[in-house]
């Protein structure tokens, strides 16, 4: 069995887990005979008010959660208090200790990084926050890449480059023939109507 544990707290971007989530349970649907157990934890098992407003039920509680194979922390306005909450922090470095892989989305970097797991790594975060994360220390804060792997640490930066993270991951722990399955099946195919502005 492979489990994948999805962090959720008040506050948490919406996208952040919930793009991710579609992957994994989309190659769990897939490929039913690899076991892929993907759960959202939180410190209790009462709702969490998203940023944008989104009520969710998390699966477990932090105490419930078996030793997983994947961590996966989510960024939004709540990571600026869960990443000085010990309880949050705590569970991340235990978790994050056992596990094969510990990743992050947009802001979610900033809780990998204050649970002391991407000590010294190579990262990325939404670009609005890069100067912010560079200014902690004790990481190299890469701008303008979607995603960054260092070691078992992977970081996304933003909302959609969490759903590349997570196809870059499935074909890591499985095969990539297997990840591009599962990238048609959710049919992921980005062309935005609109170029960014810079």
């Amino acid at each position: 069995m492979t489990r994948i544990g999805i962090v959720l707290f008040d506050g948490a971007e919406e996208l952040d887990y919930a793009g991710p989530w579609e992957v994994f349970a989309a190659a769990a649907y897939l490929r039913p005979e690899l076991n892929i157990d993907v759960r959202t934890y939180a410190k209790d098992a009462n709702p969490i008010r998203s940023a944008k407003g989104l009520r969710v039920i998390p699966h477990a509680s932090f105490a419930e959660a078996p030793r997983l194979d994947v961590v996966l922390a989510p960024g939004g306005e709540g990571r600026k208090r869960e990443m000085h909450d010990e309880g949050m922090l705590g569970w991340l470095r235990a978790k994050g200790a056992e596990a094969k892989w510990n990743t992050s989305v947009c802001t979610g970097a900033f809780l990998l990084h204050a649970a002391g797991l991407a000590k010294g790594r190579r990262m990325t975060t939404h670009w609005s926050a890069v100067e912010e994360l560079r200014a902690r220390g004790d990481v190299t804060v890469l701008d303008g890449i979607r995603y960054v792997r260092d070691g078992n640490v992977v970081s996304a930066a933003g909302v959609s480059a969490g759903i590349d993270m997570s196809l870059w991951l499935v074909g890591q722990l499985w095969e990539p023939a297997f990840a591009r399955q599962v990238q048609r099946y959710i049919q992921y195919e980005p062309a935005p109507p609109y170029a960014a502005e810079t």
